[in-house]
């Protein structure tokens, strides 16, 4: 018999350091890019993960071997129920960064939100309204205060998760006026997004707990006969210099990391949740009860995390932003059975 060749690549970038717990369930935006649009617009969202199924579609990329033939593709499903825009915040620029210029929010918040803070019972939206309005000029970015309704949706919370949305577009003053029409009012899924487009995910990928370096980097198993260990690595280093460096796979803390995954193709932006709820519903999760967005592929996270999306801001060029054909999505149970 002649010798099979075996391979171990490595788990994971080395650019990920350090692999640590996050801090929040929630993941986290570092930049919103330089998009440009015509009109103000609003850069994010949020959803909730409620598992995987499988479509089959028509490839539509030009130089794909199977372009105009039916493929089979793993897709993600997230209920995406409205979220309500409750405050809008200015920013204005300092020598330290962005620094909050003021904010307003709405005269009427949700009962749900005290469960996160105090609300005022005594607050008057028109007066702080124009206080703001007469500092705008100073204002180099608008950004609208969010929250989710996890009551429309099949988690069994009732806590609101509040994020940022930067408003991009236009000028500062239309910027403004633009934020005043939203404040206070519900956005659905079909009004930030549609079929065909690109986003990208943020999310805090599923934990593991603390693992060793066989199961988190994929090292390869030593002798049996090896002195010490078995499943872990054979030299750490040399003697001089004494020190380890930060390329050696080491035990530690696997999962649970704040991720961010570019340009995830929305297969469908869904308003009837009859048309994606498989029988006996999602694994963990239940049934989707209201609008719902299917991606193709795998996003980061686990069932009922809250996933943050915001608009592509590097969309690939040599991809319609047309939505593929949909020949089938599968609605079987996904028990097992």
């Amino acid at each position: 018999m002649g010798h099979r060749k075996q391979s171990a690549p490595r788990h994971g970038s080395l650019a990920y350091h350090p692999r640590k717990r996050a801090a929040s369930f929630t993941g986290r935006w570092r930049s919103w890019g330089n998009i440009s649009y015509n009109s103000p617009t609003i850069l994010g969202f949020a959803a909730y993960k409620a598992g995987m199924t499988h479509v089959v579609l028509i490839d539509d990329k030009q130089n794909s071997p199977f372009y105009g033939h039916e493929v089979i593709r793993a897709a993600t499903v997230l209920d995406t129920p409205p979220i309500i825009i409750c405050a809008i915040r200015a920013y204005k620029s300092t020598t330290n960064g962005l620094k909050v210029l003021g904010e307003v929010w709405a005269g009427e918040l949700s009962e749900d939100l005290r469960r996160r803070f105090p609300t005022p019972k005594e607050y008057s939206m028109d007066k702080v309204l124009l206080e703001l309005e007469a500092r705008i000029k100073d204002a180099i970015e608008l950004r609208l205060i969010l929250h989710t309704q996890p009551r429309l949706s099949s988690l069994s919370k009732k806590k609101p998760d509040i994020f940022e949305s930067k408003i991009v577009g236009g000028t500062i003053p239309e910027q403004w006026k633009y934020a005043k029409e939203l404040l206070g009012n519900e956005m659905k899924i079909n009004d930030f997004i549609k079929d065909g487009s690109f986003i990208d995910v943020s999310a805090v990928t599923k934990g593991k707990g603390f693992q060793g370096p066989m199961k988190k980097f994929g090292i390869k198993k030593l002798p049996r006969k090896s002195r010490k260990t078995v499943r872990g690595v054979g030299s750490i280093g040399p003697w001089k210099p004494p020190h380890t460096t930060w390329m050696i796979a080491r035990s530690g803390q696997m999962g649970f990391h704040q991720r961010v995954e570019y340009n995830k193709r929305i297969l469908k932006v869904g308003i009837d949740p009859k048309e994606i709820n498989p029988a006996g519903g999602f694994l963990n999760y239940g049934l989707i009860s209201s609008d719902f967005l299917l991606i193709q592929g795998s996003i980061p996270g686990t069932r009922k995390r809250m996933i943050r999306i915001r608009k592509a801001i590097r969309p690939p060029k040599t991809i319609s932003e047309t939505a593929p054909d949909l020949v089938y999505v599968s609605t079987t149970s996904k028990q097992g059975k």
